[in-house]
C-alpha cells in the first residue's frame, strides 16, 4: 500500500507534473471568469518551472544529500559483502530487448562489479525488483548478472534479492538473503543523494553498512544563479532532489528510519539487532 500510494503522490508533485496541472487549473479558471485565481495558477506553474529549469535549485538541494556520507577514507582490508541497490537500469527497455541498458545511476552497477573484482572473497548482493505500476519493466536484479559476468564478475558469485520494491524493502530484504554475523563489513552501494535514506532504512533494518555513495549529481560546489547546465539537466537535479527529501520525511513519518536525515556515524555504528 506504501508503495502504492507514494508512487501515485509523487507522479502529481514532481515539478512538471506540478506545473502542468496548475496550467491546467488555472485554463479551467479562465473558463469559469476566475481571473485572479487563473493567472496565480498560471504565475506559480512558471515559477516550479523557472527555478527548478533555470536556476541551481535543484543543485543545491541535492548538495546536503551528497555531503552528507563520504566514502571512508582508508577502505577496510576486509570486507565480507557488498550490496548494490537497484535504480541503474532501463528496465522496460532490457525486458523487452534483453541487454544491459543503464540509466543515470548506472554508476552504482560498474562500481560494485569495481568493488567485487577488489575484495574477491566479498559477496556480491545486488537488490531491487521491478517497482512500475503502469510501465511493464525486468526487475534491475534479474538484469544484473548479465552485466556483472560481462564484467568479470564470477557467476557464482552473484547473489539476488529481486522482491523489493522500495528502499526500505531493500533493507528488509536483504538482511533476510544474508544473515549479516556481528563483525561483518558489508558495504551498501548506491547514488550519494540517495544514501541518506539508504542507509537510514538499512538501520532500521538491523543490517549495519559501510557507505559507499557514488553516481554524484553535482559538484558541491554550486552556488544560487542561473543553471550553466542545460534545462532538462537543471530540471531532473530539481526532481530527484525533491523525490528524495519527500521520500525522507515519508520514511520518517512512516517509521522506516529513525532519522529525517541521517548521519554516518548513526548508520554504521548500528548493531544488528536479532531477526
Amino acid at each position: 500500500m506504501f508503495h502504492v500510494a507514494s508512487a501515485i503522490f509523487w507522479g502529481l508533485v514532481q515539478p512538471f507534473n506540478l506545473a502542468v496541472l496548475l496550467v491546467a487549473a488555472s485554463l479551467v479558471a479562465t473558463f469559469v471568469h476566475r481571473r485572479r485565481i487563473s493567472l496565480s495558477l498560471g504565475l506559480l506553474a512558471f515559477l516550479i518551472l523557472g527555478l527548478s529549469g533555470w536556476t541551481t535549485l535543484g543543485a543545491l538541494l541535492l548538495h546536503p544529500l551528497e555531503n552528507r556520507f563520504q566514502k571512508v577514507d582508508l577502505p577496510p582490508d576486509k570486507v565480507d559483502g557488498i550490496i548494490v541497490l537497484g535504480g541503474g537500469f532501463e528496465g522496460a527497455i532490457n525486458l523487452v530487448r534483453g541487454g544491459y541498458e543503464l540509466n543515470a545511476s548506472g554508476d552504482r552497477l560498474v562500481e560494485a562489479a569495481i568493488l567485487a573484482r577488489r575484495w574477491p572473497e566479498a559477496r556480491l548482493v545486488v537488490s531491487g525488483g521491478s517497482g512500475a505500476l503502469i510501465l511493464p519493466g525486468e526487475g534491475d536484479a534479474d538484469t544484473a548478472p548479465r552485466l556483472l559476468t560481462a564484467l568479470g564478475v564470477e557467476p557464482h558469485r552473484i547473489e539476488l534479492e529481486n522482491r523489493s520494491r522500495d528502499t526500505y524493502e531493500n533493507a528488509l530484504f536483504s538482511r533476510r538473503l544474508v544473515d549479516p554475523r556481528p563483525g561483518e563489513v558489508w558495504l551498501l552501494v548506491t547514488s550519494a543523494f540517495h544514501m541518506p535514506r539508504a542507509a537510514g532504512a538499512f538501520r532500521q533494518a538491523g543490517f549495519p553498512v559501510v557507505a559507499w555513495p557514488v553516481d554524484y549529481k553535482t559538484t558541491g560546489e554550486e552556488r544560487f544563479g542561473l543553471a550553466a547546465d542545460n534545462v532538462l539537466d537543471s530540471l531532473r537535479n530539481t526532481t530527484t532532489a525533491t523525490r528524495e527529501w519527500l521520500g525522507l520525511a515519508a520514511y520518517r513519518l512512516t517509521g522506516r528510519t529513525g532519522e529525517l536525515l541521517p548521519a554516518p556515524e548513526t548508520v554504521e555504528s548500528a548493531p544488528i539487532s536479532p531477526q
